[in-house]
């Protein structure tokens, strides 16, 4: 799985901070990453946030998978490592849900049903 990590001027920690994302995500995502090819982060600060009104940090995540239209969510938080934690927990989800959008009723991989109605027009004859 291909990470990139791109940070405004706001945001400190270089080389550094991009490898402990690399790893965060290869690490919460390990269990998909037959599914997701490349994952984009993309850290900023914001002037301010809706729940305090001081400053903080947004966290933008956006994955590409095979075959599937890209997902994108993000997170705000006081700290990067926040909003980067509460982004990737959305990011999960969102691609589970996704690749469930995917499967069948048994995970089998269906195409809109064809699969099903081939079941039943065999027990039928």
């Amino acid at each position: 799985m291909q990470v990139q990590v791109h940070a405004d001027d706001s945001i400190q920690g270089g080389e550094s901070l991009a490898q402990w994302a690399q790893e965060e995500i290869n690490t919460k995502l390990a269990r998909l990453k037959e599914y997701v090819v490349r994952v984009e982060v993309f850290l900023t600060g914001v002037d301010a946030l809706k729940s305090t009104g001081g400053p903080g940090k947004r966290c933008v995540l956006e994955t590409r998978a095979t075959g599937r239209p890209p997902i994108a969510v993000n997170a705000e938080a006081e700290k990067v490592k926040d909003a980067f934690n509460s982004a990737i927990e959305k990011l999960k989800r969102a691609v589970e849900t996704d690749l469930d959008k995917v499967k069948d009723k048994n995970l089998r991989d269906s195409v809109r049903g064809v699969d099903d109605l081939s079941d039943e027009s065999a027990s039928v004859a």
